[in-house]
């Protein structure tokens, strides 16, 4: 996933493909709510000119992460689509967030990958599963976790005479 501008510039004629599995596990460092991550496939190509260098790029893998309201891992795959092109100069103007400016000799994917993995995590992800024995509990003294639909059948107790006044009325 490094090559250096001289490198490139040989494969200009044949072209770049990319067909890589990476280990990203240090990404647990960065972001704590990633619990674990498999190897990353990233499939691509490399259109290369004299200016610059573009690459096409899949990244699929799955992340472990943990539920928002339970607390238990959850397996949340991912797919990015994404274009980043890097330029020799910053002469043009035409600047983009998937444009990067070459700085030194070398070019590196691995940093762009992980943060473009970084930006794909979810702000809430929700387990499929219920009732796990290491989830987080659902009920306590006083309090329990309802649904939406369950929200809506509750009679709030302070109405509950109220809707014993019209059942009479009914009956007479």
């Amino acid at each position: 996933m490094k090559w250096t501008i001289h490198q490139l510039h040989q494969l200009q004629n044949k072209g770049l493909t990319i067909d890589e599995t990476i280990d990203v596990s240090d990404l647990k460092q960065v972001d704590k709510s990633i619990r674990d991550i498999s190897p990353v496939h990233i499939q691509g190509r490399a259109d290369l000119s004299s200016t610059k260098f573009t690459f096409h790029l899949t990244i699929r893998g799955t992340m472990v992460l943990p539920c928002s309201r339970t607390l238990v891992d959850v397996s949340y795959p991912f797919e990015i689509d994404t274009t980043e092109t890097f330029l020799l100069n910053d002469y043009d103007d035409t600047t983009d967030e998937d444009m990067h400016v070459i700085r030194g000799e070398t070019i590196d994917l691995l940093p762009v990958v992980k943060e473009l993995i970084l930006l794909e995590i979810p702000m809430q992800v929700f387990s499929e599963q219920e009732n796990v024995e290491e989830a987080a509990p659902q009920s306590g003294k006083d309090w329990e976790v309802i649904t939406e639909e369950q929200l809506k059948n509750k009679i709030d107790p302070r109405l509950a005479g109220l809707a014993k006044f019209f059942e009479k009325n009914k009956e007479d």
